[in-house]
């Protein structure tokens, strides 16, 4: 197979796929480690990807954020694994803000009325589904974000700071060493800012293809969150673990 073909097939993987795994790319393509590695070099050279440690990852404008619907179908059985550990870290009567996204939206099914929780979301439809599980739920004002379906704005950052929690879950599109948590909207991040203000705990929700990914805004420095996450390799949790706590699927 020539070597434009492969890079071709490796481009294809990532529309099922943010993060392509060498020995999957070898797999395919057919073609030894070596071949496959001097096709990563070439694509990341050409803009088209982002080398990482035993793959490769899309390569995405800083501003740009899928809908809703393209989020719920990306990396789902690891997004539950997540939730799980993140809905354990839960305690009964705890107050709690569970921030608009598909990640914190998994955690939602794990919630039992018998807990006597009070949940805090700018998400329209995790409040949905959380008042039909029974669960005393406060939905934040402010204006809907069409897109990611997320209450946002000023109103909305003023009535989270009225409140208090124990703890905090946020989702984020980026996690980096040095440019910590980021995302693509200077008025979501507003709001993921304003709830960690608030928390006596934050927990970040992140899977394995948010790890050294960089977007457009800053919400916070790894150090004042502990990461919930699964399938990053060692050399992930190892460089990661430096600055923050991490707990792992």
């Amino acid at each position: 197979m020539l070597a434009e073909q492969r890079q071709q097939m490796i481009m294809e993987m990532f529309s099922d796929s943010k993060v392509v795994k060498l020995k999957d790319i070898c797999q395919q393509t057919k073609c030894s480690a070596s071949s496959a590695r001097r096709d990563l070099q070439i694509l990341e050279e050409q803009g088209s990807l982002v080398r990482i440690h035993g793959g490769a990852k899309a390569k995405h404008d800083l501003q740009r954020e899928m809908d809703m619907t393209g989020k719920s179908t990306q990396n789902v059985s690891a997004k539950d694994r997540i939730a799980q550990l993140a809905a354990a870290k839960i305690t009964d009567e705890d107050v709690i803000f569970l921030d608009a996204g598909t990640s914190t939206l998994a955690v939602v099914r794990y919630l039992r009325p018998e807990q006597h929780l009070t949940v805090v979301t700018n998400g329209v439809i995790h409040a949905s589904q959380l008042a039909d599980q029974g669960i005393r739920t406060l939905l934040v004002g402010g204006m809907l974000k069409n897109t990611t379906k997320a209450i946002i704005g000023t109103k909305t950052v003023r009535d989270l700071q009225r409140y208090r929690f124990n703890k905090v879950f946020l989702g984020t599109n980026g996690v980096h060493d040095e440019y910590g948590l980021t995302t693509p909207d200077p008025e979501e991040a507003a709001v993921k800012q304003a709830a960690l203000g608030q928390a006596e705990e934050v927990f970040v929700l992140a899977d394995g293809s948010k790890f050294d990914a960089v977007s457009f805004v800053k919400i916070a420095d790894l150090e004042q969150v502990t990461l919930i996450t699964t399938d990053i390799p060692r050399v992930v949790f190892d460089k990661y673990s430096r600055q923050t706590n991490i707990l792992e699927v």
